[in-house]
């Protein structure tokens, strides 16, 4: 008899805990919809990583890459990858006169803004 009062209350603390959501969940009940989560690896990835930022989370990394993947071809990538280890880099690129770095700079432009406000 007491072995099955204790069988039914692990039954049901087991079930609680398995329909409970978290903060971590992924259904957004005001929308009523699962978020597609966003992860890739690439050369923004491993750039962000060997940055060693403090919010530079595998998860984030992955994030930024995902919408480069988007929004960026692989030169465009690359390119801007170097930025992490050289940001001054990307000053010199947002400053010049030159055409082909306007170009690449108005689509890192929106990449970035993209990635901020998707990865967030």
């Amino acid at each position: 008899m007491m072995v099955s009062k204790i069988l039914i209350a692990a039954v049901a603390a087991f079930a609680l805990t398995a329909c409970g959501g978290t903060r971590y969940s992924s259904y957004n009940a005001v929308r009523g919809t699962t978020p597609t989560v966003l992860f890739a690896t690439g050369p923004i990835y491993s750039a962000c990583q060997k940055a060693g930022r403090k919010q530079a989370s595998r998860a984030r990394c992955g994030c930024v890459q995902a919408v480069a993947d988007q929004s960026l071809n692989t030169d465009d990538q690359r390119r801007g990858a170097s930025f992490f280890e050289d940001p001054h880099r990307a000053q010199e690129v947002r400053q010049s006169d030159r055409s082909a770095d306007e170009r690449f700079w108005t689509k890192w432009k929106a990449y970035s803004s993209d990635a901020a406000r998707m990865c967030t």
